[in-house]
This record gives C-alpha cells, structure tokens and sequence, in this order.
C-alpha cells in the first residue's frame, strides 16, 4: 500500500515538474541574439502557437509552449531558450501579475502582415527595417505608390516608411548629387511613375499616396517611420494643395507666402513648424534637429521612458529592451525638436544633453504611428554608398530592438491607453 502511494506521488510530482513551456530571455546577460527572438516568436505565431510577451520581465521575453518545432528553430537560429515547467511558468506569472511590480503578460494573438514602402531596385542596406527584417527571418512584402494607390494597404496590418520624400523634392539632395547619374536617374523615375499613375507633378502623386497611408492608419493600420519619412509625410498632408516646392523640382516656382496656407490640423505628429526654402540646403524644416544639436558621438545616448506596464502596455510594449539607454545615430531626420510636437503625442526616447525627441508615438483614428528618428541604429553616419551594416556583428543591438518591438506590438490583444 505504502509503495503504491510512493509511486502514487512520484507520478503527480514528475507529471507537475514536466516541461510545458519555453521561455525566450530577453536581458542583457542571457540571450545571445536578442533579435532572432523576435522572428522566433513571429514564426510560433505565424504556426498558431500560443505566445505571451512578459513585459519588463527580464528585459521583454516571450513565453511559448513546449514544442520540438520551435526548440529546433531556437537551435538553428541560434536564440537562447529555457524550458520551464508548469509551475515554474506559475510562479512566473504570479510574479509577473503582482501589483507590486511593472510587470505584465500580454497575450499575442496573431502575425500582424507586414508591408514595406520601398521603390523596386532598392538596396536591403537602404532601409534598417528592410535589413533586420530579413535577418530576424520575418516575412514582409515591398509596396509602393501603384499598390498605395490601388488600395492594397487593406491587405496588411503594418506599413514601414523608410528614407523617403513624400514632398516632391527627391530628398533635398538637388545641391550635393543633382548631377550624377542616380540622383538624374531617380527623377527621371519618378517622373515618369507620377505620369502613368495620372498625375502631372511628383509632388501631386506623393501627396495622395501620403493621404492614402493617412487613411490606413485611420482606419485602424500601424504605421512605423524612420529618417526622413517622419517629417516629410507630415509636411506632405500639412501643404496638402500648396505647391511648395521649386522650379528645380517640379519645373514652376512655390506658391508665393506658402508657409501661412500650411495646415497643421492635417499631421500627425508636428505642429507650428517652418519649412526650409532653400533648394539646396539638405533639410525639410526646423522639425528636424540635425543641424542644431552640438552632441559628439562618444555622448550621442538617448534614454526610454519608462511606462506601467499594467495600464500602459502599448508604449511599455515599445520601449522593452535590456538597456534605457540607446547609442543615438543620425541620418536625414535625426531627431525631433520637442517644442514642435504635438501634446497628444507620447515622446518615448530623448536625448537629455539637448532635450530633442528620439522615439515618439501617437493615435489617428482607429490607428497609431511611431516615428523614430535616424537611419540606421548600427551606422553613426550612414553616407550613400555605404556598405550595409552586418547584423551578424550586432545581434544585440537596443536601436534594432525598438523597430522589432514595433514590428511585433500589432500582434497583441490590446488594451485601451490610459495616459
């Protein structure tokens, strides 16, 4: 009798203690690619396993069931795991759950569809989501203005811009390269889209493709920017009707005293800004802080805010990482003056040397966007023609984690916002 009972207990104690569940560490010591992690839980996703996202718990990991599947896909590409038992995976959601702590579970639901806003003939290197999509071995597709414009935005759930002008002005780089050939080239491009799509200037075509992505997002889509598309998209709908743009650019000079006929009412996520006339200066306007801020690289660092968990889980989502501070980098647009953003707007990076704004976010509509200033999160000062940056070399990056945040947030079971 007494033996029965042993084996009795033996049973119910191994049966309690069997492995049920893996964990995806996310902090700094434990996972040696931090942005593999994200492809491994999109493809769990995309299989319809179960995932959870244990946010501020040990730097943002995922929590997946048990499968031979996904360990295998952990081993191949080369993320750390921890199998964790039923009552481990308990214990660590009844830590998680306390209200002492600014943690909380968010359950995942489904893989959001990804769009990337990209010419055809782009090098992957032009576009830091394009290259850390690609290594995290998370699926996209490239679009641009002919399936915008035929409303094919209505297939998918996310929509990166990248280093783009939606203004007409071809990047403001008329002054350094309007004579070589792929400057020449890209207008010619251009050109030639706009007219085929029905349209007499780039400026005009750009401007509907900018309300179409408006409309996505009202509709209920999640818009990522970065580099020049942050500021140039909202000068787009802000000068929507105005001609602001020079004879070098679309052939006939801007409207005359263009700056007061701006409607800021139309952006985003800026207000009271001033464009930047000349042609030949490499700015958009004063949203940008490229040109104003006096920061050498060794003390360029922004810093995340951080947000409860429990009542603000989309920009607690956001910001997870396993560092608050992040090596700034530049680019066209590299960073934000705060006193032209809008108040409704959530400013979830900065940099405190200057106070400019990194890392911002907002609603529109059914929407939200997330505008992240720089090029490229591994590149200080990404020139054109620079070799790609090898994400081999930088598997742990913290700059390279906020876009997969953003990549990965759509997939949540959302809460509403409280702040």
């Amino acid at each position: 009798m007494k033996q029965n009972l042993m084996y009795i207990i033996f049973f119910l104690v191994t049966l309690s203690s069997k492995a049920s569940f893996i964990l995806l560490p996310m902090d700094e010591a434990t996972q040696q690619n931090h942005l593999k992690a994200y492809g491994i839980t999109y493809w769990c996703l995309s299989k319809d396993y179960k995932a959870s996202w244990l946010l501020n718990y040990r730097g943002g990991s995922f929590l997946l069931p048990d499968a031979d599947e996904i360990r295998k896909e952990c081993k191949i590409r080369g993320v750390s795991f921890e199998i964790l038992s039923d009552s481990e995976e308990i214990a660590i959601l009844d830590e998680i759950s306390s209200p002492s702590q600014n943690m909380e579970s968010v359950i995942l639901e489904k893989a959001p569809k990804i769009a990337v806003y990209t010419p055809k003939g782009k090098q992957p290197w032009d576009d830091a989501v394009t290259l850390v999509l690609t290594y995290a071995e998370i699926p996209f597709t490239p679009i641009y203005d002919e399936e915008v414009l035929s409303d094919q935005l209505l297939l998918y759930d996310w929509l990166h811009l990248h280093h783009e002008d939606f203004t007409g002005q071809y990047g403001k780089f008329y002054a350094a390269y309007k004579n070589t050939p792929w400057y020449i080239e890209q207008k010619k491009d251009a050109e030639a889209l706009a007219e085929r799509l029905g349209y007499a200037k780039v400026s005009q075509e750009k401007g509907a493709v900018a309300k179409k992505i408006r409309d996505f997002v009202i509709g209920g889509g999640f818009m990522f920017a970065m580099c020049s598309a942050t500021d140039s998209f909202d000068i787009s709908l802000t000068a929507d009707g105005v001609d602001i743009c020079e004879a070098m650019f679309d052939g006939d000079a801007s409207e005359s005293n263009y700056q007061s006929k701006l409607d800021y009412g139309n952006s985003f996520a800026f207000k009271n800004f001033t464009l930047e006339r000349r042609p030949e200066q490499y700015e958009f306007s004063d949203i940008d802080m490229t040109t104003k801020r006096r920061i050498t690289p060794d003390k360029d660092y922004f810093s995340l805010m951080e947000y409860s968990a429990k009542w603000d889980p989309i920009p607690s989502m956001l910001c997870q990482n396993h560092t608050q501070l992040v090596k700034g980098f530049m680019g066209q647009t590299t960073s934000f003056d705060q006193n032209l953003i809008k108040s409704n707007v959530l400013v979830m990076g900065t940099c405190e040397l200057n106070g400019e704004a990194r890392y911002i976010h907002g609603e529109k509509g059914k929407g939200m966007f997330t505008f992240f200033g720089g090029h490229d999160p591994e590149d200080y000062q990404h020139q054109v023609g620079d070799p790609p940056t090898v994400l081999d070399l930088h598997p742990n990056s913290p700059g390279y984690r906020l876009i997969l945040n953003n990549v990965l947030f759509p997939a949540a079971k959302k809460k509403k916002l409280k702040t």
